[in-house]
């Protein structure tokens, strides 16, 4: 589903030697269909980067990046939407918070469709809305008139959960998206995010600084350090890994870093 071929990236080329910032050091990765993927690692290990170079928010320096084998490296990030989910770490990014949650719905409704200046309320489709609103078990689905700005962060990002999935994309990325929120509310989103995912087969990259999370969501975990894929393991290797043998290997990696 993803494939990511001598991905390399380095900031502040045109800067002294000193400044140089290598993010992403020739990055060979690819992800099948359905898998869900968690990331880890330290901060200025490359993560974000990886992150924003699959969303085309960013370019490599070098390589290309396939998504259903269809190359998009190219393609500018509104040009990768009909391909990706994304929900972002700050629970008001994603959302309008001046319009109303079926305005909102609405918007992420069009998002793979031509678009016309034509908003088609019908009640078909608010009913619709409303259903995929219960499952989220949050009462949003009797607050469809209500203005985005007045949720609370769990609640909001639920429901950019549920707008990156209304239209199924072929992969969904969360780039830490419980990390504003606290931890009981956190649970409560990484739930959602979990039976969203399994009930639509969604192959899914999640950014997290949890090393918890990282263990107890997915079937696939990475860690990178310095710009390099330092760990890879899903299934059964993934499955009998601890958390302190995980703890161990992050600052095992990482020594060079916190030296």
């Amino acid at each position: 589903m993803l494939k990511l071929s001598n991905i390399s990236k380095t900031f502040n080329q045109n800067l002294a030697p000193e400044d140089l910032k290598i993010a992403l050091k020739d990055i060979n990765l690819q992800i099948e269909a359905g898998e869900f993927v968690t990331i880890i690692g330290s901060n200025g290990s490359g993560k974000t980067t990886l992150f924003n170079i699959i969303n085309g928010s960013i370019k490599p320096d070098c390589g290309s990046v396939f998504i259903d084998q269809n190359d998009v490296t190219n393609l500018k990030e509104y040009q990768r939407a009909e391909y990706i989910g994304i929900v972002f770490q700050d629970p008001l990014v994603g959302t309008a918070a001046g319009m109303s949650i079926l305005e909102n719905l609405l918007l992420a409704n069009m998002r793979a469709r031509r678009k016309t200046f034509k908003w088609g309320f019908k009640t078909q489709l608010n009913e619709a809305f409303k259903k995929e609103l219960s499952k989220l078990n949050l009462g949003l689905e009797t607050r469809l008139n209500q203005k985005i700005g007045l949720l609370s962060g769990g609640q909001r990002q639920a429901l950019t959960l549920l707008m990156a999935t209304l239209k199924t994309p072929q992969l969904l990325l969360l780039d830490e998206h419980t990390a504003a929120l606290d931890p009981k509310t956190a649970d409560t989103v990484l739930k959602i995010t979990e039976k969203i995912i399994k009930e639509h087969n969604l192959t899914t990259i999640m950014i997290t600084h949890n090393m918890r999370d990282a263990l107890l969501y997915g079937n696939r975990l990475i860690m990178l350090c310095e710009g390099e894929i330092v760990l890879d393991i899903k299934g059964e290797e993934k499955k009998k890994m601890s958390l302190e043998r995980l703890i161990h290997l992050f600052y095992e990696k990482n020594l060079n870093v916190y030296s």
